[in-house]
């Protein structure tokens, strides 16, 4: 087993590697971690919605050692991560990180997200700084509203995009 300090920075030098061959490539990457994941939480959001994603990023959170904050109600699911351990120890070695760090998570669980009915609205906030904001929302309208004030707004693969 690979420890996650090896972990994500073997990610970051795939996602590099993959960057530098042209932007098919990397999406085409995040589609397949995305296809990977649906085995960790599609039965979940497909049996318990909101519930079942929360339940989710909760082991998420405890495996690995997050800062996060995570809410949940009948409307939609709010996540914070305060500081993403991910981000953290790409930043903390001898390697420059890659500059789209962050478009992996927005490229693994939009299409999930998509596929299940549910709008997602993921901030980044910053590439710079280990915190992002995510909500997801059973209702579009709610979601294109919370885009609003999103500060750094992340797509994804197969995403219609709906702010310039």
């Amino acid at each position: 087993m690979i420890p996650s300090d090896h972990f994500t920075r073997f990610y970051n030098e795939v996602f590099k590697f993959l960057e530098s061959k042209g932007e098919e490539d990397l999406e085409l990457y995040w589609l397949a971690i995305s296809k990977n994941q649906e085995r960790h939480i599609l039965e979940l959001i497909e049996t318990k919605g909101l519930q079942g994603m929360y339940e989710y990023w909760s082991v998420i959170d405890e495996e690995e050692n997050c800062d996060m904050d995570i809410i949940v109600d009948d409307d939609h699911l709010a996540l914070r991560m305060n500081e993403c351990p991910s981000l953290s120890k790409v930043q903390d070695n001898d390697a420059a990180p890659m500059g789209r760090y962050c478009d992996h998570c927005a490229g693994w669980i939009g299409p999930i997200m998509d596929k299940t009915g549910y709008h997602m609205v993921y901030d980044v906030i910053s590439r710079t700084e280990p915190r992002c904001s995510m909500k997801i929302f059973k209702d579009e309208a709610k979601a294109r509203e919370a885009e609003k004030s999103a500060q750094l707004l992340m797509g994804w693969p197969g995403r219609e995009q709906h702010r310039s």
